[in-house]
């Protein structure tokens, strides 16, 4: 029996949802070992975002998450990710991800104190451009029936 994750982002005037079946749990421990430390997303792109919204992980909208702090922790999977930007919801949250052999980068936003196992909800997005200083996580979201990449930029702090 395979798990179905349903991943939705809000946009606009529309409502885009995806459906993305349970991912390899194979990990790819030299991309992960590769994003240990801390890291600021420095940009969100996406086709028509000067018309369209997005929100991203169910929490704020995609331009919040430009300055937004994180943190992976490459031999437990855990982390943490802040939104710090003004204007914007402030939010922080202990994390849980991997990488897996596709390529897919899979997380879990976790309530304080909330074991991972039983977040049944995840975000399962595509590693891109990976070097020692940058990363991108690419999301694929459905915008009036077009696919559309969303892409995080990311870059390492320290």
């Amino acid at each position: 029996m395979k798990k179905v994750i349903l991943l939705c982002t809000l946009a606009v005037l529309m409502f885009a949802c995806k459906s993305t079946s349970a991912t390899s749990t194979n990990t790819d421990t030299k991309a992960q070992v590769a994003m240990k430390g801390n890291w600021e997303i420095t940009s969100v792109t996406y086709p028509g975002s000067q018309y369209i919204k997005v929100e991203t992980f169910q929490l704020a909208d995609s331009d919040c998450f430009v300055g937004s702090k994180w943190k992976f922790i490459s031999n437990n999977n855990k982390g943490n990710m802040a939104l710090t930007k003004a204007n914007c919801v402030a939010f922080s949250s202990p994390i849980t991800w991997f990488v897996n052999k596709n390529g897919q980068f899979v997380l879990k936003v976790l309530d304080a104190g909330e074991k991972a196992r039983k977040v049944k909800d995840g975000y399962i997005l595509t590693l891109a451009n990976q070097t020692q200083t940058s990363f991108q996580l690419v999301d694929k979201i459905d915008v009036g029936g077009k696919m559309t990449d969303v892409v995080y930029q990311f870059q390492k702090v320290n």
